[in-house]
């Protein structure tokens, strides 16, 4: 039976993920996940895409603390619930224009010099509500600064399967999931359409696409070919790539690794590409 091995949570945006045992699921998704953003001058959204250095800015949560790290520099340290301010802006991510506060010139300049190009650190405060893009969500759904939706599902035998493909042993800190599931086959989760994992029940509306951040190595920032060679020839459909599943959830909750994940509806698969299933994962 297909469980949940993993959970990962990104407090801010397109910077290195924190792996967590048990976590809350709020009205966003995982509790802090994306709440924080770097934007540049123009109030467009950074993620590693423009900024690869990203990759190698960590966080931890720590004594109700977010610490940042980064090569040769001190770290940051910014309270997990910002005073609110009258300080914001109106940051772009893609097409959505979401209300965001800013945290400090500290912070500003803490990113500014790590990343060595102007950017401000912004936060979405408890008030600021994202809906998700209606042609796949119901009213009520929110999320964060995420690229759409509240979660990310990927799972290991997928995973598996693109690593024998490429010959080679990427981590799947690649893809920057949220919920990682193992016991089942590669790209079952391409067919789910209703699940549920704990006592959470999940929607899985849309396939993820994805850009160029996988290619990145998240322990030198360096760019190269794959995984994205590969699920060219694999998993394109339409002129874009695919792996894993995005999600929308219905209640809120704790989510625990190793919890049981049931499979309530299928469907055909999204992308509508061959199910790749191999004895070997």
């Amino acid at each position: 039976m297909p469980r949940l091995s993993a959970i990962f949570i990104y407090p801010i945006k397109s910077v290195t993920g924190i792996q967590v045992n048990a976590w809350d699921v709020t009205e966003t998704g995982l509790k802090y996940d994306r709440q924080w953003m770097l934007i540049d001058d123009q109030q467009q959204f950074l993620s590693q895409r423009h900024a690869p250095k990203m990759a190698l800015i960590k966080t931890q949560i720590k004594d109700q603390q977010l610490i940042v790290s980064a090569p040769k520099q001190e770290d940051l340290i910014l309270p997990l619930e910002p005073a609110q301010t009258t300080e914001t802006v109106i940051a772009t991510v893609w097409h959505d224009q979401c209300p965001a506060q800013l945290i400090s010139a500290e912070a500003d300049q803490w990113f500014s010099d790590c990343l060595r190009m102007p950017c401000r650190l912004v936060y979405q405060a408890k008030n600021s509500i994202r809906t998700v893009d209606q042609n796949y969500a119901s009213a009520n759904d929110q999320t964060s600064f995420s690229d759409g939706f509240p979660f990310l599902i990927t799972s290991e035998a997928s995973l598996a399967l693109l690593n024998q493909q490429m010959g080679l042993n990427l981590t799947m800190q690649r893809f920057r999931p949220n919920l990682v599931i193992t016991d089942c086959a590669s790209y079952a989760e391409d067919t789910w359409r209703k699940i549920s994992i704990g006592h959470i029940n999940f929607r899985l509306p849309k396939p993820c696409s994805r850009c160029s951040v996988p290619q990145i190595d998240p322990e030198t920032a360096i760019s190269d070919k794959e995984p994205l060679r590969t699920l060219s020839r694999t998993r394109k459909w339409q002129n874009q790539v695919y792996f894993g599943q995005n999600a929308l959830h219905d209640s809120q909750g704790i989510l625990r690794a190793n919890d049981t994940l049931i499979i309530h509806e299928i469907g055909s698969s999204q992308p509508p590409l061959e199910t790749y299933v191999s004895t070997q994962v």
